[in-house]
């Protein structure tokens, strides 16, 4: 179908969408012209603020929805996600587009992009919102040297131990038993079990229980220079190797094979 003359005023008959397709066409075609806007008003008979919109819409069918037609959008199903997605910090139009899209959206990509646009100006200065923290987070936090912390994550954890008293508690035994074992203080452990039991901490009673039924080798692991965990390395490389062979060779390859690897 042919575009209507840009020189010729659109019809004012038909369904409203036609009219509205016909004259952004009119306008447009004038616009590539050079024609100003106030021209164009009075040569399509139109006004001022109708050719406005319709020379800012870059496709009509932009203007087919909301005030225009007394229809509400298309887009009205989908607007509550689009806002929490801005929220979270998703505004790419495209991105939001696609994620609609597979949601159902029937519509064109443009009138997501106008509708992001206009959450870009209500919210320009709005940062995302704080991803919450997983207990992933939260135990490195805790296990983590207090020093090392990044300042967000710090004060990230000051809050959460505020709010769980319990949890703040169980961080205060956790720090001590790092600075008693980095320090080499296994002379103090018993002592530490002691508070724990007495405490009543939970998430380290199990802990503190094993460590009592062979108290004197942690003591000393806690205590002494020497460490095992070189032959605890060697140990595992092998059952890595092993595992690996399972059902595949016999044990002259597993031989060579440990050799080697040492």
């Amino acid at each position: 179908m042919s575009l209507p003359s840009a020189t010729a005023e659109p019809r004012r008959t038909g369904r409203l969408s036609d009219r509205v397709r016909e004259q952004h066409a009119a306008v447009h075609a004038l616009i590539r012209e050079g024609v100003s806007l106030r021209a164009i008003s009075r040569r399509l008979g139109l006004a001022r603020g109708t050719v406005r919109r319709l020379a800012h819409a870059s496709d009509a069918d932009e203007l087919l929805v909301g005030r225009w037609t007394g229809r509400t959008s298309i887009l009205d199903p989908y607007k509550p996600y689009l806002n929490q997605r801005y929220a979270e910090g998703c505004t790419v139009a495209r991105r939001l587009f696609e994620e609609i899209r597979q949601r159902g959206y029937p519509g064109q990509e443009q009138i997501v992009r106008v509708y992001v646009r206009r959450l870009r100006d209500a919210f320009p200065h709005q940062d995302p919102p704080r991803r919450k923290p997983s207990v992933r987070d939260v135990t490195r936090w805790i296990t983590r040297h207090p020093d090392r912390l990044a300042a967000d994550d710090a004060q990230q954890l000051k809050e959460i131990l505020a709010r769980v008293p319990a949890l703040a508690r169980t961080a205060e035994h956790v720090r001590a038993f790092a600075e008693l074992m980095n320090n080499r203080r296994g002379h103090q452990l018993k002592d530490w079990i002691t508070r724990v039991q007495q405490d009543e901490v939970p998430a380290l009673q199990t802990f503190a229980t094993g460590l009592l039924q062979d108290l004197d080798a942690v003591v000393a692991g806690l205590t002494l220079r020497y460490s095992s965990g070189a032959v605890e390395g060697h140990n595992n490389k092998i059952k890595m190797i092993k595992r690996q062979m399972f059902g595949r060779a016999n044990f002259d390859l597993l031989r060579k094979r440990v050799l080697h690897a040492a």
